[in-house]
């Protein structure tokens, strides 16, 4: 199990980490922001530099769970192998690979001419 992460000690470090780049510090704050946990507290005063920060931080983040979007359903789920949790479906070139792999085993199942009791064997006299 992974340690708690304190969120407001995430947001006093957030903005300790781009305060010191802010060009008008002593500009008044243009929102205060609170955060009340069961693992801390704190009110926190932002300045337009800080939230502009947030911002592009939000902007820019992509989520280590994103692996996009399933052609088939739309859905957000796919797994480390592409492989779709909503509908099934594989992505990528392995699933590529085995989709054309199964088109081409229904090709080819549909096309085999078929006697009475089965798929005809080339290999036997029509004795």
């Amino acid at each position: 199990m992974s340690t708690p992460i304190d969120p407001a000690a995430v947001v006093a470090e957030f903005i300790d980490a781009v305060s010191p780049y802010d060009p008008d510090p002593g500009a008044r704050p243009v929102a205060v922001v609170g955060v009340r946990t069961a693992l801390g507290e704190g009110v926190f005063p932002l300045s337009d530099h800080v939230v502009r920060a947030m911002c592009r931080a939000l902007a820019s983040y992509r989520d280590p769970e994103d692996r996009g979007t399933c052609v088939e359903c739309g859905g957000r789920h796919l797994d480390e192998n592409l492989h779709c949790q909503d509908c099934g479906r594989l992505h990528g070139i392995l699933g590529q690979v085995i989709a054309e792999h199964a088109a081409r085993v229904a090709a080819a199942a549909k096309a085999e001419p078929t006697g009475p009791g089965g798929p005809v064997d080339p290999g036997e006299d029509d004795r």
